[in-house]
């Protein structure tokens, strides 16, 4: 187990300096652009890719760091870059994780590759659980999945929501009902291989932030897909689900569902995306501030200016702590007795909402304004509170763990 440290090492530093690289020359200049178009940049993702930063090998190095800090690193500097942009990089690494928490070793070696393609041929993925009436309430699933015994394939129905990349993507991860008595319990995670007939996009949604980043509805129409493409495999899938039904009988333990499988394994990563939100807007509100002069001297000379500022870097800190924890917790195989990944991604959240509203109450009518970019962070903040898990659900999950009582 490696010990809990504050301090990146070199090798960690040089590739934190390479994303940050990246993040100040290519990803910040259009940023303004893309959000106003409101489409999928892929010339940045193919950039991306031509230099490494968009690759399996890249975010699996980052994945493996056996400090658990590579991950949380690379996506606190792609987000001080744009949430935007860096949504669209990284917005394949939910559907990866999905295969990976869920998936034997065959299914992750024939389809995480696929989901990235290479620099020449770019690919995206889309990891799909969100329905209109399930959302927070995965319980409330309505798309199925049937399993055809004469042909050994699995045919699903339904409609999801809220999907990056849906209907753009490649290769699509659909969490499903197999077992509709057994509510959650009851879920299991599909791969849809590309071009498969039956799936397509949705209505795409018009987004108060990330607008740069594509979302959308998933429809699944009578979508077959090989027996193969069930994550985990049937053998697996039969053993817990007759577990589940044995626990359900006597009233027994929770067990955790697929998309559960996901977040979890994501939320600290979420916390550094908003980690590095808040980051850009306080450091653009400091130098804004350091230059901004009225009555004859730079309003940083003010208290009530100088005081938010400090709050806002104690929050930060405080946050990149949480997530650097939980980050670590993971890696080392600690599980987390009190939802120390929820702990951190709901206080990281709500940090990037409150210190990108200060940030333009800094600015004052200019942060206000698209001229500066704080406007635009703190739109884009707005989803770290909602998405991979409301702060609502977050505390729930928090207090049923210190509590150990079934809270509702």
């Amino acid at each position: 187990m490696v010990e809990f440290a504050f301090d990146l090492d070199d090798d960690q530093k040089a590739v934190r300096d390479w994303i940050h690289g990246f993040a100040a020359d290519v990803i910040r200049p259009a940023a303004a652009e893309w959000d106003e178009r409101e489409e999928t940049p892929w010339p940045i993702i193919q950039e991306a890719a031509k230099i490494g930063l968009y690759s399996l090998d890249f975010y699996a190095q980052q994945f493996f760091d056996p400090t658990g800090l590579g991950i949380p690193m690379t996506m606190e500097e792609l987000f001080w870059g744009d949430a935007g942009i860096a949504l669209s990089i990284v917005g394949t690494g939910l559907a990866a994780v999905g295969v990976l928490a869920n998936g034997t070793e065959e299914q992750i070696g024939t389809w995480v590759p696929q989901m990235y393609g290479d620099a020449d041929d770019v690919k995206v993925a889309a990891f799909c659980s969100s329905e209109p009436d399930a959302g927070s309430d995965v319980a409330a699933m309505r798309t199925h999945a049937v399993y055809d015994e004469a042909k050994d394939e699995w045919v699903l129905n339904g409609t999801k929501t809220w999907a990056t990349n849906g209907g753009i993507a490649d290769v699509h991860v659909v969490v499903a009902v197999v077992d509709s008595e057994l509510g959650s319990k009851g879920h299991a995670s599909f791969v849809i291989p590309p071009r498969t007939p039956g799936l397509s996009q949705g209505q795409k949604f018009r987004k108060h932030g990330i607008r740069a980043s594509h979302t959308a509805e998933v429809v699944l129409d009578d979508v077959r897909v090989p027996g193969s493409c069930l994550l985990g495999g049937k053998e697996r899938l039969d053993e817990r689900l007759a577990r589940a039904r044995e626990r359900a009988k006597k009233g027994g333990e929770r067990l955790r569902n697929a998309a559960m499988a996901t977040f979890e394994a994501s939320r600290p990563a979420v916390g550094a995306m908003a980690v590095g939100t808040a980051r850009a807007a306080y450091e653009v509100a400091l130098d804004y501030a350091r230059t901004r002069e009225q009555f004859g001297r730079p309003v940083i000379d003010n208290q009530g200016v100088a005081f938010q500022l400090a709050d806002m870097r104690t929050q930060i800190d405080a946050a990149r702590l949480l997530v650097w924890r939980a980050s670590w917790m993971a890696a080392s195989g600690k599980p987390f007795e009190s939802a120390e990944g929820s702990m951190s991604k709901l206080y990281a959240s709500e940090v990037a909402k409150q210190v990108t509203g200060q940030a333009i109450q800094i600015l004052g009518g200019n942060g206000y304004t698209r001229e500066y970019p704080v406007e635009r962070m703190h739109r884009d903040a707005a989803i770290y509170t909602i998405f991979e898990g409301t702060s609502e659900i977050q505390r729930l999950v928090i207090s049923r763990a210190v509590s150990g009582l079934p809270i509702r």
